[in-house]
């Protein structure tokens, strides 16, 4: 397993609406992040920054596939048509990124 944390600007005006469709998640988006290998993602919400931090567990042994057939979902693009407007990419984000990853620095279990 791998953990992963990523973050994203989210538009003040947008708040309230990302809250909203985050709240019930289709389920076949559901199902597409469990099929790609990832469990115990959650995403947070830090305000008033608006910024966005997500963590997930990766647990599958080839994650560059995974997320490849996440991305060619039909389901998830749709659901990504939804969400990306209402986000702001960070500026210092590589290329390539939507949500900027960040580096682990410590944990514990």
């Amino acid at each position: 397993m791998k953990r992963y944390g990523a973050v994203l600007g989210l538009k003040p005006e947008a708040v309230a609406d990302y809250v909203r469709v985050h709240a019930a998640v289709w389920p076949d988006v559901l199902k597409q992040i469990r099929n790609s290998n990832i469990r115990n993602y959650s995403i947070f919400l830090k305000q008033p920054e608006n910024l966005l931090f997500s963590y997930f567990e990766y647990v599958g042994t080839d994650y560059e596939a995974d997320m490849a057939a996440m991305a060619a979902d039909p389901v998830t693009q749709e659901w990504w048509s939804v969400c990306m407007p209402m986000q702001s990419p960070l500026e210092t984000r590589k290329q390539g990124e939507w949500w900027a990853s960040i580096d682990e620095v410590f944990h514990t279990d």
